[in-house]
């Protein structure tokens, strides 16, 4: 293992999963063995000046990102840093944190990939983009429960943000590794979380575990909930990766068992076979619920962190 930290980016819209994607990475590792970094920390103004200006916390101008290239610098020399702390419950900062990298350094937020000195920081980059209508809910659920919004605000939020998500946040999805898309089936968009699927694209930017193995175009004898393919994502061929919600604990232990046996420290973690609190979100109403998509994902980022750190 590389002496330095091992960093991974996690780059999306606001509500589009970041911090949920981020606290399983982080669970995989153990919390102990990550730092976590947010970039929405930087932010240049306030909530109130924001207002007053008419900028969006999403436009590069509203952020310290030469800050951010220094600080993720320093992290990847092993040096700690004094971070910034925005709250976002009250649009206000609260006082910086002293920061030190711990063995894996996850750094996940709005404009993570702005630069080309901040992906030079990054051994691992994942971009979300879950669909808009999905995301909205997730906007909407998140900031009227824990940020005092309005249903009309956050919607009305959106409204106004739509030209700065175009302009500065989606075109960062060129430079991620993976892109992950969780979706809900066409047969139940109404359902839980549990029934969320997941779309993964797999950039040749990194080599990525052979699921050819198990997994091929003439079909697979994992059933129809697991799919492997190949597409192309803003012009260039990808591989893609298809896990339905509805699949089933002995549809997805190939797949995991795969993960596993390739890097034999990842094996600890696998949901399957050592850690069944992989893959557990929180439903609507507050119930714990198992997501296979979502372990997989997790096992998938935390297979790449692991390989980067034997390089």
């Amino acid at each position: 293992m590389t002496n330095r930290p091992i960093i991974l980016g996690i780059v999306g819209d606001s509500a589009a999963g970041k911090t949920t994607l981020t606290k399983g990475i982080a669970q995989v590792f153990g919390e102990e063995n990550v730092t976590i970094i947010c970039t929405d920390d930087y932010h240049r103004y306030d909530r109130k000046q924001r207002a007053e200006m008419g900028i969006s916390a999403l436009h590069p101008d509203c952020n310290y990102l030469d800050i951010i290239e220094q600080h993720l610098d320093l992290l990847r020399q092993g040096q700690s840093i004094l971070k910034p702390i925005y709250n976002h419950t009250t649009g206000e900062f609260d006082p910086p944190e002293y920061i030190e990298p711990n063995k894996y350094v996850i750094v996940e937020g709005l404009l993570g990939y702005s630069s080309r000195r901040m992906l030079g920081s990054y051994d691992v980059k994942v971009y979300l983009a879950p669909p808009e209508s999905l995301r909205t809910t997730w906007k909407i659920k998140r900031d009227t429960r824990k940020r005092g919004y309005t249903e009309e605000q956050v919607l009305e939020q959106l409204r106004k943000r739509e030209h700065d998500s175009e302009a500065y946040i989606r075109p960062q999805r060129q430079w991620a590794d993976a892109i992950v898309s969780f979706y809900p089936p066409q047969a139940e968009p109404e359902q839980k979380d549990l029934l969320l699927n997941v779309r993964l694209i797999l950039r040749p930017t990194i080599p990525h575990p052979d699921f050819s193995q198990i997994l091929n175009a003439e079909g697979n004898h994992l059933g129809s909930a697991i799919r492997l393919g190949l597409d192309r994502d803003m012009g260039k061929p990808v591989d893609v990766l298809e896990i339905d919600g509805h699949a089933t604990a002995e549809q997805v232990k190939e797949l995991e068992r795969l993960l596993c046996n390739e890097v034999p420290y990842l094996g600890q973690f696998c949901s399957l076979e050592g850690n069944p609190e992989i893959g557990k979100v929180v439903g609507t109403t507050g119930e714990i619920l198992q997501s296979y998509p979502l372990a997989i994902t997790q096992l998938l980022v935390a297979y790449h962190m692991l390989k980067a750190g034997k390089l």
